[in-house]
């Protein structure tokens, strides 16, 4: 088993910058998967889906007025058979010119807009509209678009590779939809499409977000400095924890699974705070994202309404998110670098979300884990009996394996047997580590000793405090590595 990843040098956090409110580098990676930020489908999904069971149809004819529509569907022919429930294509835009100078330079939004989608996710409600399953798409997916004519240039285009975002800059929605239909052999029902500014005023209107970090996250480029803890994020801070990438060594595919958990999140204050069951709130929050999402002709007042009725028992732990399982990076002439699918798992993928199957495992029975940076199974432990009491060293030992540590399985008695006190003993170099045991054993001390090594010891005291659950946010979870919602809010 290879040892224990060592812990990046700290970088010093400061409280995390307060925005008014308003109404409306870690370790080198070759990952180039760069969908800037991810949560256009909270809006969509958590505030106008489930909310729509809360206010009458009156109320969401007068909502329904002010969503742009489009026609992504327009001339598609041969398109995948329909499955079971109801597919959404939610796609976020950049939308930055449309913010002003002073939110700009706050929340490190310079530049120019790319015109392209900057993030994708397929959202799948099943028919029993008891769960949905989030699948994020990498911007930077290799794929071939279609033949088209190029809504900029006029001109007519074969079928050619390009990168995933890109079929939004050459074909707008219409595009997008044929793109990722003929990718995942998944039929599109629905297309929602939202810009930085709904995602910063619908945050704001929910009232903020809850989210919990287990360390110190800093970004420079988009200026996110959160100390370790739970933060409630206004729109502005949202949108720096959702865009942020250079927070650890995971780049852009750690930025995704922060994405997710964000979802998660947004969809637990919708349905746990009350937004979803006041008018006046829900109206609030609803008029705050309308004014810039694009939505298909079909997706009006009577679907929402339909869906918020039939969803009402809807929570966190009925959402599941992952991400398509990626084969390679390769870097194609004329377009860059690259992400390939793999072909196989990406294929069982859709095929799941086809057949209406959840993507996260069933009966998994555990109980709720807390959150460490580093996964225990990747963590080696060897256990010390520091106490007279017979058999406390095997019991230790198969309580922390039980939790997915790596223990020897051979627990060893301590040099003397007065030790009062549970603690664990670490190399510095392996402190991420440490933290996650001692969490698993109820926050107990923990001593570093210079030259100990990858492997940790537990010394157990007269005070043995037992184990506690614990996971890591980059736990295997099933084929899919799906993770349901409840798995990755806030512990309450």
């Amino acid at each position: 088993m290879p040892p224990p990843p060592r812990s990046p040098r700290r970088r010093p956090t400061g409280p995390a910058p307060r925005p008014r409110p308003r109404p409306n580098p870690g370790p080198r990676t070759p990952v180039v998967i760069r969908p800037r930020w991810g949560l256009r489908v909270a809006t969509a999904l958590s505030m106008l889906v489930l909310g729509a069971g809360a206010i009458g149809h009156a109320a969401l004819t007068s909502l329904d007025t002010g969503i742009s529509r489009v026609d992504p569907f327009r001339d598609m022919k041969n398109r995948p058979e329909a499955g079971h429930g109801m597919n959404l294509l939610i796609v976020g835009t950049d939308g930055r010119d449309r913010i002003g100078r002073e939110e700009k330079e706050k929340y490190r939004l310079g530049g120019a807009p790319c015109h392209c989608t900057d993030t994708i996710m397929l959202v799948h409600l099943s028919a029993d509209h008891r769960r949905a399953s989030v699948v994020s798409l990498p911007r930077d997916s290799y794929a071939e678009v279609p033949g088209h004519t190029d809504q900029n240039t006029g001109r007519h285009h074969k079928a050619h590779p390009v990168k995933l975002n890109a079929a939004y800059a050459e074909g707008g929605p219409a595009l997008t939809v044929r793109t990722v239909e003929h990718m995942t052999k998944v039929k599109i029902d629905h297309y929602l499409e939202v810009d930085f500014t709904s995602f910063m005023r619908t945050v704001d209107a929910a009232g903020g977000v809850e989210i919990c970090t287990a360390r110190p996250m800093k970004d420079r480029y988009t200026g996110l400095d959160l100390p370790a803890g739970t933060h409630r994020l206004s729109g502005g801070e949202a949108l720096q924890y959702v865009r942020s990438r250079h927070v650890d060594g995971a780049a852009d595919l750690g930025r995704m699974r922060r994405q997710q958990q964000f979802v998660a999140a947004l969809i637990e204050q919708a349905t746990s705070s009350g937004v979803l069951l006041n008018p006046v709130r829900f109206g609030d929050v609803a008029g705050a994202v309308l004014g810039s999402v694009r939505a298909d002709k079909g997706f009006g007042s009577d679907e929402m309404l339909a869906l918020g009725r039939a969803m009402r028992g809807f929570s966190a732990a009925s959402s599941e998110f992952t991400s398509v399982p990626i084969g390679a990076l390769e870097t194609v002439p004329g377009i860059g670098a690259t992400v390939k699918w793999d072909t196989a798992k990406a294929e069982r993928l859709f095929r799941t979300i086809r057949e209406d199957k959840p993507l996260a495992p069933l009966g998994k029975g555990k109980k709720r884990a807390r959150l460490v940076e580093v996964s225990p199974q990747r963590i080696r432990v060897q256990v010390y009996n520091g106490t007279g009491r017979a058999g406390l060293g095997r019991t230790a030992d198969a309580a922390l394996r039980a939790t997915g540590f790596a223990t020897t399985r051979s627990p060893l008695n301590a040099a003397g047997t007065g030790v009062e006190e549970t603690h664990v003993t670490y190399d510095p170099r392996w402190d991420r580590s440490a933290r996650a045991l001692s969490t698993a054993l109820h926050g107990c001390p923990v001593r570093a000793v210079p030259g100990q090594g990858p492997m940790l010891r537990v010394i157990a005291g007269a005070d043995w405090p037992g184990v506690v659950p614990v996971r890591a946010r980059d736990a295997y979870q099933g084929e899919f590595g799906a993770v349901t919602g409840d798995e990755v809010i806030c512990p309450r």
